[in-house]
């Protein structure tokens, strides 16, 4: 891990001045880059943030710094986690108008959340997410969902929209469960295709999660409750007597209060948080 710190790095500049444009960079497809440079979207994310004086600010995959240098205006002091070795010193350069800029030059998948806030305080997660990786990026966090205050996401906007969807439409599945669960979900806004560079094929949207209590989530077993979700929806047409049958038997589903026949788009996610704690018990 290759860390940089911003300690000679001047303060934040005061709002009234223009925000910084960032820098060139060639995106590399292998890594899914796709840079933000729309003002109008970014002045709406970094509204959306608000970021105030004690938040502990982390963003995933700064890039050319389309979202790093507006925060730094605002806030003055912001860690990055940036795997394109690339990008390390032209960021680094960069931010000293700005503020103080922190680096973790490695894959985010392999930071550990918790260890970075330390006894700090919660963190608040922000990022343009690589398309590619953002499923992966979801889990990775709510596995340390306790010292995660909110996130602030941009990413493809299927994947928002499954994020978000409810029971009986065609978008509610496994990551719809499992993030509603921990989480609150709420789309904010949309974004085009053009407002990158280059543009993907794709729209694209902004979303918040904020992290539930861990007391009132009332999962009993996690490991379980995964299992049963991911079951559940492995093939969406069986019904849940079938697709669930390494997990449980028909029995077992209705002394949970919920019917056999049903296929798992018709349940809510409260029942399947029933459903794993009666098998966990």
């Amino acid at each position: 891990m290759n860390r940089r710190s911003g300690n000679d790095h001047r303060g934040a500049r005061t709002e009234g001045r223009p925000a910084s444009k960032g820098f060139a960079a060639e995106a590399k497809k292998h890594l899914g880059q796709h840079f933000l440079h729309e003002r109008g979207i970014i002045d709406k994310i970094v509204q959306a943030v608000d970021p105030r004086p004690e938040d502990r600010l982390v963003e995933i995959g700064p890039g050319q710094g389309a979202i790093t240098f507006p925060l730094l205006d605002r806030h003055g002091r912001l860690t990055v986690i940036e795997f394109d070795r690339d990008l390390i010193f032209p960021l680094t350069e960069a931010a000293r108008a700005h503020g103080t800029l922190r680096i973790i030059h490695r894959n985010v998948l392999d930071v550990d959340f918790t260890a970075l806030a330390g006894e700090e305080g919660p963190l608040r997660l922000v990022g343009n997410l690589p398309y590619n990786l953002s499923s992966p990026i979801l889990f990775h966090a709510l596995e340390h969902a306790a010292v995660i205050r909110d996130m602030t996401f941009m990413l493809q906007k299927e994947v928002v929209d499954r994020m978000a969807a409810g029971p009986g439409s065609k978008t509610y599945g496994r990551l719809s469960v499992m993030l509603q669960a921990s989480c609150e979900v709420v789309p904010l806004f949309n974004v085009p295709p053009g407002a990158f560079s280059p543009p993907p094929k794709v729209d694209s949207a902004v979303v918040r999660l904020v992290p539930r209590p861990a007391d009132s989530i009332g999962v009993d077993d996690p490991v379980r409750f995964a299992a049963v979700v991911r079951d559940a929806f492995g093939q969406r047409r069986k019904t849940l007597r079938n697709a669930l049958s390494q997990q449980c038997t028909a029995a077992e589903i209705e002394a949970a209060g919920i019917r056999p026949d049903l296929r798992a788009e018709q349940l809510e996610v409260a029942d399947f948080i029933r459903l794993a704690n009666r098998l966990h018990d």
